[in-house]
């Protein structure tokens, strides 16, 4: 039971981390403003991509 909740856990990882790469300039418009939105999409999506890495090795190995 406990496996499957943490593969749950994983899956939605995967998930999140890909919604900020596909939407991070839109995410970065509405939560930030300061000037330079280039920087902000950039950094949205590194930690997007991180996360969805995490939650596939999380997956991959439980």
């Amino acid at each position: 039971m406990l496996q499957i909740i943490v593969k749950l856990i994983g899956v939605l990882l995967v998930l999140c981390g890909i919604i900020l790469i596909y939407d991070a300039r839109i995410i970065t418009k509405k939560f930030f403003g300061f000037g330079d939105q280039n920087d902000g999409a950039c950094g949205l999506k590194i930690l997007g991509f991180i996360i969805s890495i995490a939650g596939g090795l999380i997956v991959y190995f439980v």
